[in-house]
């Protein structure tokens, strides 16, 4: 039991924080997937850098 009432501008706060909360997440998730999607591509390879080394 809270022994405070919580303030309006703290229920709107807390709103704005969900919705940055879940664009981050969203964000996070396309970044994986471009990347998983580039790894997993036939063309992809590992830059060779011994030969660039020798």
């Amino acid at each position: 039991m809270a022994l405070r009432k919580e303030h309006e501008i703290h229920k709107r706060r807390s709103g704005r924080n969900m919705g940055v909360g879940i664009l981050l997440a969203a964000f996070v998730v396309l970044i994986l997937a471009l990347t998983m999607v580039k790894v997993t591509s036939n063309g992809f390879s590992f830059p060779d850098t011994q030969a660039e080394q020798n």
